[in-house]
């Protein structure tokens, strides 16, 4: 079904059986990380702990996670989102954008308690914290790309800058509502409502 649906959204065919592997793979090598930092404390686990949990080596561990940090940060989020707003379609470009924020929150709260754990790291783990900010300017970056792809400003264009750092941080900001009561609201709803707000820049593109 999940599969089903991710074509639906973006209009491509699902990942073959060995990309479905190694995303298997890694979803297991991250549950096991974060139950072992929730059980033992992030500093006090080591790489070995991990790929021995995960049932793995740890040269298997580093070909898929450069670092421990790549377990907590590590997530498909932003390739979803390329994938969405990648693909040709005749619908406007806010359409384009609620789409792919609303693909986003629905895949993270179908893997509600995973994100939860990795959210109550990046607020209480300062190298975690550190990390999700460059991460953040990633995303922001892959942002402005696909804006500048599908309004045919620059990728450089000022207005276009703006609305990628404010889309960034909408989405930041319903993400810590979301984990701060605990994901008893909709993170969909919160995604919604952030972009809403946010309607008037990207309609200026």
């Amino acid at each position: 079904m999940q599969r089903m649906v991710r074509f639906a959204l973006t209009g491509r065919p699902p990942l073959g059986l060995r990309e479905r592997k190694k995303i298997k793979l890694r979803r297991s090598v991250r549950a096991e990380a974060l139950r072992l930092f929730a059980a033992q404390g992030y500093d006090e686990t080591t790489v070995e702990q991990i790929a021995d949990a995960a049932d793995i080596s740890t040269t298997t561990f580093y070909r898929y996670f450069p670092t421990k940090e790549d377990t907590v940060l590590d997530d498909e989020y932003d390739s979803l989102v390329e994938q969405c707003l990648g693909s040709e379609t005749s619908a406007s470009l806010f359409a384009m954008v609620m789409a792919a924020v609303t693909a986003v929150a629905a895949a993270v709260e179908a893997e509600r308690e995973t994100a939860l754990a990795r959210l109550r790291l990046f607020a209480t783990v300062p190298a975690l914290k550190a990390r999700q900010g460059a991460e953040g300017s990633g995303t922001r970056d892959l942002y402005a790309r696909l804006l500048s792809e599908h309004s045919g400003r620059p990728v450089d264009d000022f207005a276009l800058r703006i609305t990628a750092a404010a889309l960034t941080a909408a989405m930041l900001e319903a993400t810590n509502r979301w984990s701060d009561g605990s994901g008893r609201e909709s993170l969909v709803t919160l995604m919604n409502e952030a972009v809403t707000v946010l309607e008037p820049l990207i309609v200026a593109l």
